[in-house]
């Protein structure tokens, strides 16, 4: 209540949301809708294609370079750092090709509210439910990070251009693509103070 000093009860999914910092961003956001039967759900709702067993490998060679460098750092500093500055240009590289390969249209370019616990964006239709689930791939630019996740509407807030404000929570989302999200709230906040 307005003025009053006590605080109305937090449930645990509330106390959970609020423990992320949100930012307010430009991305690219795509978007599938979900049926309810997760057993009919595509493992990649934004592709299905074979490349899933590419990026399986990817990530395995990642984890064996990361385990290298943990024995090689107690050695040789310089080299260490050498090998993880090449790691990251390799990295970015790869968005980059990845990004090329597959360019958003600027539709796909908007206005949002982003946090570890999910986002919010605008619909420029009211068709989500609160409850509904959806498949959300997002790009943050600069790095061009694509993290992934499901995520399920909170909430659908009605505005006057017949469109509607979309609260969402990330319900499946892998550590990969948390610490994804993680990193591109840190670096937005150092701009930020950069900027100031």
């Amino acid at each position: 209540m307005p003025g009053s000093p006590i605080t109305p009860p937090i449930t645990d999914a509330k106390a959970d949301r609020r423990e992320y910092f949100r930012i307010e961003d430009r991305i690219g956001l795509e978007i599938r809708r979900l049926s309810g039967n997760a057993d009919s759900e595509q493992d990649d709702p934004f592709n299905g294609s074979p490349l899933e067993s590419l990026k399986a490998e990817f990530r395995r060679l990642d984890q064996d370079v990361k385990a290298h460098l943990a024995s090689l750092a107690e050695r040789d500093r310089l080299l260490t750092g050498l090998i993880k500055s090449m790691n990251s240009k390799l990295d970015t590289l790869a968005r980059i090709i990845a990004f090329e390969q597959n360019p958003l249209q600027p539709e796909d370019w908007q206005d949002v509210t982003l946090s570890e616990g999910g986002l919010s964006f605008f619909s420029s239709t009211p068709a989500w439910n609160q409850g509904d689930r959806i498949a959300v791939r997002m790009t943050l630019p600069p790095e061009l990070y694509q993290p992934q996740a499901i995520a399920e509407v909170l909430s659908a807030e009605v505005d006057d251009r017949g469109g509607a404000r979309v609260h969402t929570e990330f319900v499946q989302l892998d550590d990969s693509s948390r610490q994804q999200i993680a990193r591109h709230v840190m670096r937005w906040q150092i701009r930020q103070r950069q900027k100031e």
